[in-house]
């Protein structure tokens, strides 16, 4: 059996912030800012962070797949929502993997998302197969480079035996303390240094040198690479790269930069998703990923990505956008603005602990019951069957929910009560397999709006905010099926 990756996902906000408006906003304080003006930025909803995105990028990775066998689940991100709780355990609730499963979150640098995934393809057979997953939803400060640069985003790679799609042909890690930027406990945003600097004493000094390691190990040339994944958001850098490393014309891959930005630890395993999308069997692909040294990947297609099932991974979430010109909004999504929210913001989330417990797989997992004798599915799980024709007791069996088909029963449009982005929607879902739902509805298109009827599919979100206590709570909210 050979180890590889068997199969890849992807991430992206629908939400789309133009530059131009960014830069519109600042071009007051720094005019500087126009020559970054152009194109878009992901931009994520107030309901989402790192461990949502991390969620979706898995749910598209496992697609078709046996979740029962998954041995290993390893997050990377610099923007975790806790410090102090495993972010990857709520990513495994939330998938509904076994409890035995083996997590671990990788974090404090950049090239976090391809350490984690050179510990899965190294890992115990105990781990495998294993899904890595890296987010980033990293916070800005107003009228900067990084602001203009940076994008949401996620990515997931299976790894394991079997036939995969790439194998590990080599690899090479270099650990340099080299600080081109920082953020400590107490700080809100990165330090970041400047950037002539960074790229000439930095990348072009650290990249080219753990390159040059890597192809010593094996006998493939540089000049073989036929998808190089470089990760930095100057295109003019990634080809001074290639040139240095010794890669062909032609062979480093879009960085996303126009149209998505830098989603930070994902985006190597972003762009290494998109390379499979476009590979065809015995194409070479370099991945590198920067910080406080380097590692860099190569990979080989194999003859199984001929025969599978391409899903658009990064393309089709590229495709599912959203324009959005609202600067204002940005800010508010990322507390980077006071705003008064009104009485109606002031309630007390304070979440029993106990309960959210207790209730964990009912709300994290969206776990129903589905009665072993009528074959009735309800939500919640009951201990009698809702069937007017059984009302079995205890003859319901657990039946997650969150990947089935479901459709718009009846929906408002709310004013009235607090939402960060108002008006908040919510609504009646009925599943095709049975079993209905009242839940927030997420993703609306203002121009589109909503349809009774319509298909509509679940999202792991989160419910809501803590702020007296740090604490957030996830559920699963309904999004237009037809906008995903």
């Amino acid at each position: 059996m050979t180890t590889g990756i068997l199969s890849f996902g992807a991430y992206l906000p629908r939400a789309r912030l133009s530059r131009q408006a960014i830069f519109e906003a600042n071009a007051w304080f720094n005019p500087g800012l126009k020559s970054l003006s152009v194109g878009e930025r992901t931009m994520a909803g107030w309901d989402e962070d790192a461990v949502t995105m991390s969620t979706e990028a898995a749910r598209a990775c496992l697609e078709g797949k046996d979740r029962r066998n998954i041995g290993g689940l390893y997050m990377a991100s610099t923007s975790y929502p806790f410090l102090d709780r495993q972010n990857s355990g709520i990513v495994a609730d939330a998938l509904n993997l076994r409890s035995n499963v083996q997590t671990l979150d990788f974090a404090s640098s950049q090239r976090a998302g391809t350490s984690a995934l050179l510990v899965a393809l190294g890992g115990g057979s105990n781990a495998h197969p294993c899904i890595v997953t890296a987010a980033d939803k990293r916070r800005t400060k107003s009228s900067t480079e990084l602001e203009l640069t940076s994008g949401d985003g996620a990515a997931a790679l299976l790894v394991g035996d079997g036939e995969p799609l790439a194998v590990l042909l080599a690899s090479h890690t270099e650990t340099v303390d080299f600080v081109d930027h920082f953020r400590t406990e107490e700080s809100e945003f990165d330090y970041t240094w400047e950037q002539r600097w960074v790229r000439d004493e930095g990348v072009m000094k650290i990249v080219p040198g753990a390159a040059q390691s890597l192809f010593s190990k094996t006998t493939v040339s540089p000049d073989q690479v036929t998808h190089a994944c470089l990760p930095f958001p100057q295109k003019r850098t990634n080809r001074s790269l290639a040139s240095k490393i010794g890669l062909r014309e032609g062979a480093v891959r879009d960085n996303l930069q126009s149209n998505c930005g830098g989603t930070g630890t994902a985006h190597p395993l972003l762009m290494l998703a998109h390379a499979l999308e476009d590979a065809t069997p015995g194409d070479i692909i370099l991945v590198a990923g920067f910080g406080q040294g380097c590692d860099v990947l190569l990979f080989q297609a194999t003859e199984a990505l001929a025969s599978f099932r391409k899903r658009a991974a990064v393309e089709g979430q590229l495709a599912l956008r959203r324009e959005e010109t609202n600067y204002q909004k940005f800010l508010a999504f990322n507390d980077l603005v006071v705003m008064d929210r009104g009485l109606r913001a002031e309630t007390d989330k304070m979440t029993g602990l106990t309960t959210h417990y207790r209730n964990r797989d009912m709300t994290q997992g969206l776990v129903g019951g589905k009665c072993d004798r009528c074959g009735t599915v309800q939500y919640p799980k009951a201990d009698i069957c809702v069937n007017a024709e059984c009302n079995a007791v205890s003859s319901l069996q657990d039946h997650p929910l969150a990947d089935m088909a479901a459709k718009l029963n009846s929906y408002t449009a709310d004013r009235l009560t607090y939402s960060a982005d108002p008006p908040a929607y919510y609504g009646m879902v009925q599943f095709d397999v049975g079993g209905r739902l009242m839940t927030d509805i997420t993703d609306v298109d203002p121009h589109v709006g909503l349809r009774v009827g319509m298909p509509m599919r679940m999202m792991f979100r989160v419910k809501d905010y803590d702020p007296k206590r740090g604490f957030r709570r996830y559920f699963w909210k309904a999004a237009p099926a037809d906008i995903q």
